[in-house]
C-alpha cells in the first residue's frame, strides 16, 4: 500500500496537459505533462485515457497510489452538465476520495490571487472570463464560441484578419497592409495565393494561428484596419472582465483583474494600452495584471483550499511553480 499525498492537481488544455501531487504542507512529490484533453472531439472516456497516463507518471513519480482530492480544471469543461460528466469520470478513476471539476479558466484565476477572489480574462486560441469570490459565488459564461456571444481568441482574431485583407484584395473592402502580411508569412504574394492554399490544405489548417501575431505586428506598425481588430479585441476582454464583476458586486472593491492566455501574455503594446485604459474608465478598481504562472499551480491552490492544508501551504507550492 502506498503513500496517500493531498492534491492532485490537474490543468488539462486542447493541446497539453500539466499535473502535479501537492502534500498538505504544500511539497510538490512530482509533476508531469502529458498530450492534450479533448472530450468533444474523442469523447470522454478516451480523453480520460490520455489523462490516466500522465496521472500514472506522476503518480509513480511521487511514489503514492492516490490522493485526498483531485483538483482539476479542464478544457472543455463549459457548463455544469458537462463539469458532472467529468466528475463522475475521473472520480471513476480512483485517483482521489474526492473530486472537483472546474473550467480551465478558473486555473489562471487562482494562479494570479493570494484568495479566491477575483477576476480573470483569458485570451488564447479562444476567449473566457471567469471571476469568483471566497464565499463559493462565481460568475462564468459559456464561451463555445460566436453562438454564445464570443468575438476574440486567436483563431477569431486570424479568421477576421483573413476577412479584411480578402475583401482588400479584390476592391470589396478598403485598403489594409494585411492583404500583402499575411500571405507574405507563408510565401506567398497575393491574399488569392493564400485563400487557394488554405482551402486545398497546401498550408495545414492548424497554421492559421501564426496569422495572429502578424496581425499585431501590422497594426504596430500602423495599419488602421488592423489596429481597428486589436481596439475591438480590448473592448472584448473589458467588457467580460466588467460584466463579471458586476455580476459578483465587485465593482466598488479594489479586485484583481487577471489576464492570460498567449495573445494577452505576451504583452502587444497596443492591446495591453487599451485593456488598462478601458478598464480604468469603467472599471476603476480593478488592478489588472497579466499572468504568466503555469495554470497547474492554480489547480493547486484551488485544491489546497479544498482540504485540510498546512499554514503556509499555499506559499510553498506557489514558490515551486512560479516563474
Amino acid at each position: 500500500m502506498g503513500l496517500t499525498a493531498s492534491v492532485l492537481a490537474v490543468d488539462a488544455g486542447n493541446s497539453k496537459t500539466d499535473v502535479a501531487v501537492v502534500t498538505a504542507d504544500g511539497s510538490v512529490l512530482g509533476a508531469a505533462r502529458g498530450g492534450g484533453f479533448r472530450p468533444p472531439a474523442v469523447g470522454v472516456e478516451t480523453a480520460t485515457d490520455v489523462l490516466a497516463e500522465v496521472v500514472e507518471r506522476v503518480f509513480a513519480a511521487a511514489g503514492v497510489t492516490s490522493v485526498t482530492h483531485v483538483s482539476a480544471c479542464l478544457a472543455n469543461a463549459d457548463f455544469p452538465v458537462e463539469e458532472e460528466r467529468l466528475t463522475d469520470a475521473l472520480h471513476a478513476r480512483a485517483w482521489g476520495a474526492t473530486v472537483e471539476v472546474r473550467n480551465d479558466t478558473f486555473a489562471i484565476l487562482r494562479a494570479g490571487v493570494t484568495e479566491p477572489r477575483g477576476v480573470a480574462v483569458v485570451c488564447g486560441a479562444g476567449i473566457n472570463c471567469v471571476g469568483m469570490r471566497p464565499d463559493g459565488r462565481t460568475a462564468r459564461f459559456p464561451a463555445v464560441g460566436r453562438m454564445s456571444g464570443d468575438w476574440g481568441g486567436g483563431w477569431g482574431l486570424a479568421e477576421e484578419a483573413l476577412f479584411h485583407a480578402a475583401r482588400a484584395e479584390d476592391g470589396r473592402g478598403g485598403p489594409t497592409e494585411l492583404a500583402r502580411t499575411l500571405p507574405a508569412h507563408f510565401g506567398y504574394d497575393s491574399m488569392y495565393a493564400l485563400i487557394e492554399a488554405l482551402h486545398l490544405e497546401q498550408v495545414p489548417p492548424q497554421r492559421r494561428h501564426e496569422l495572429t501575431p502578424v496581425l499585431f505586428a501590422t497594426a504596430a506598425d500602423g495599419d488602421p484596419v488592423a489596429r481597428a481588430l486589436v481596439d475591438r479585441l480590448a473592448e472584448e476582454v473589458v467588457t467580460m472582465a466588467t460584466v463579471a464583476l458586476s455580476r459578483l458586486d465587485l465593482l466598488d472593491e479594489e479586485t484583481p483583474v487577471l489576464l492570460g492566455g498567449s495573445v494577452l501574455a505576451a504583452r502587444h503594446p497596443h492591446l495591453d494600452d487599451g485593456v488598462r485604459d478601458l478598464l480604468a474608465a469603467r472599471a476603476p478598481k480593478a488592478v489588472p495584471r497579466v499572468v504568466t504562472a503555469s495554470p497547474v499551480l492554480g489547480a493547486a491552490l484551488l485544491g489546497l483550499d479544498r482540504v485540510e492544508a498546512h499554514t503556509g501551504a499555499w506559499e510553498r507550492v506557489r514558490a515551486h511553480f512560479a516563474p
